[in-house]
């Protein structure tokens, strides 16, 4: 496994898997950073993952800089990063365009595409939980068709509200959380990714599979309905 490790400041460094954002990258960097967050190495204080890296956060006073690198060293030799291990499958119900998903006719025009064809190729894919971030829970998915790639809103929304499905760039995902954003909005899922009430806050986790499903009107207030 080819990697790299720089600095990024006196009290965190930089675990690189190359520049490449690929399934396989992300489930190494996943991996890597439940076996490190578990292990309990004393003065590790955080671990944040990016699509291809992991930024590790440690107290010097704790852990010294050549003690860390030799023990992530040592972990990474001793373990199957390339194996791949069971992941969830979660099922996104969405209800496409109209006032939930304003944006889905300009995604459509500027890729030359019907909106059915966008809700098709946007539902059709099976869709890597690379990592959240940006708000608490907003998932970053990796595998969306390129031909429905898009780039983000010349003028950000000031408020987007909790559940909208968008597009950005190359990119999809869902806000958990109402708060501005520049996505594209091309939906809008009933289903609650955050609940800071619950033990375990947020639906979705890195490494989860996601699928898309395209319901109904009647669908989609079927679901608001029985969560009341």
């Amino acid at each position: 496994m080819h990697y790299t490790v720089k600095t990024a400041g006196d009290q965190s460094i930089i675990i690189y898997f190359g520049e490449q954002i690929s399934k396989q990258t992300s489930q190494t960097v996943q991996k890597l950073s439940n076996i490190i967050e578990s292990s309990g190495i004393i003065g590790v204080e955080e671990v944040i993952l990016g699509y291809t890296t992991i930024l590790i956060h440690y107290a010097p006073t704790r852990i010294s800089f050549h003690t860390l690198i030799n023990t992530i060293k040592a972990i990474i030799m001793d373990v199957d990063l390339a194996k791949t291990d069971e992941r969830n499958t979660i099922e996104i119900p969405v209800l496409y365009g109209e006032e939930l998903g304003p944006d889905l006719a300009n995604v459509a025009r500027l890729n030359n595409l019907s909106e059915q064809e966008v809700i098709k190729l946007h539902t059709e894919p099976d869709y890597t939980v690379y990592f959240l971030g940006f708000s608490p829970g907003f998932p970053f998915l990796g595998g969306l068709d390129e031909r429905i790639a898009t780039p983000r809103l010349e003028n950000p929304r000031k408020k987007v509200q909790a559940g909208s499905v968008g597009i950005a760039n190359h990119q999809t995902g869902i806000y958990p959380v109402t708060s501005p954003g520049g996505w594209q909005i091309i939906g809008h899922t009933p289903i609650p990714l955050f609940n800071p009430s619950d033990d375990n806050p947020f639906l979705l986790s890195p490494g989860d599979i996601i699928t898309f499903k395209p319901i109904t009107k009647i669908e989609y207030d079927e679901i608001i309905n029985s969560q009341i």
